[in-house]
């Protein structure tokens, strides 16, 4: 057991280059100076693939690790000597990372859980806090890859294209494969007004409410951050500020979508359930969580 943990921290390490698996921490003045960082990188990749000049998207960014090339290569040798385990705390403090030691891992979905005409929006990109190597059993964790496994290799559904990505510079690439390099990628703030009451302020249309196409990419639970990411036709994509019903602050900025042509999902998808509608019938609308993607074309 501590030989195949090893090899998946191992394994984490090759990737903490390209994301964080949790949120990284604001870069100090100096980390941003250094061009050698993984963030730096980052930048000089985005800049010679993306061709407008609009404010670049922060939180896309932080995905980035935070590890120095120092601190890379010392937890790098633990990994290759099997010693890592020893040095969990530290290593998961550095990297920024969310570690867990208890026995229970998050719930993973699968058998299809982002295709968009059969997901149940209660699980639609829900939202893994948090998420990366535990100290549980091993059974949890093989369930939790064979699951992404399955999504991964999952056929696409009709008129979808679709790649599971482990790195920032593989999603820009897919996106830009889609959408072409002038491209915009947006996300929910947070997770502000979940599961109460908001009023909602004022909306702005993606695309002047037209009729486009969207990347979407989300979240899928394994050893380091995973990214599901596929093309959704004809869809009307909004940002909009929410807002606390009592004082009408702003507490978020949310992306939702409204997919137009529902005529392929599945009878028993859980928004024609819940209204009473068939396949075909009506648009289906909903929200982005925090750390999903939505990739569309620069307005």
């Amino acid at each position: 057991m501590i030989n195949r943990m090893s090899f998946l921290f191992f394994s984490l390490f090759l990737l903490l280059s390209y994301f964080n698996v949790s949120h990284a921490k604001t870069p100090s003045s100096s980390s941003q100076a250094n061009t050698f960082t993984p963030r730096a990188s980052l930048i000089r990749y985005w800049n010679n693939h993306i061709s407008n000049n609009l404010p670049k998207p922060l939180f896309l960014f932080s995905k980035a690790s935070p590890l120095n090339a120092q601190n890379s290569a010392i937890f790098t040798n633990l990994a290759t000597q099997n010693s890592l385990s020893s040095h969990f705390h530290s290593f998961c403090s550095l990297a920024n990372l969310y570690c867990s030691f208890e026995d229970e891992v998050a719930e993973t979905n699968s058998n299809g859980q982002y295709s968009y005409g059969k997901v149940k929006f209660k699980k639609y990109g829900k939202r893994l806090v948090g998420r990366g190597i535990g100290g549980g059993r091993i059974r949890s964790m093989e369930r939790m890859l064979v699951n992404a496994l399955a999504e991964c290799e999952r056929a696409p559904s009709l008129g979808e294209s679709k790649q599971c990505v482990g790195s920032v510079e593989d999603m820009i690439d897919f996106a830009v494969s889609v959408l072409g390099h002038n491209v915009v990628v947006r996300s929910t703030k947070n997770v502000n007004g979940s599961k109460q009451n908001v009023m909602i302020g004022s909306v702005k249309e993606i695309n002047g409410g037209e009729v486009t196409n969207l990347v979407s990419c989300h979240q899928i639970m394994y050893p380091y951050l995973l990214y599901y990411c596929h093309s959704l036709p004809k869809v009307r994509v909004y940002q909009a500020d929410i807002l606390d019903v009592e004082s009408k602050a702003k507490i978020n900025h949310g992306v939702a979508i409204c997919h137009l042509n529902t005529a392929d999902w599945s009878p028993k998808h859980e928004a024609f359930l819940a209204l009473g509608f068939s396949p075909g019938q009506i648009e289906v609308c909903h929200w982005f969580y925090e750390n999903e993607m939505a990739w569309t074309t620069a307005d």
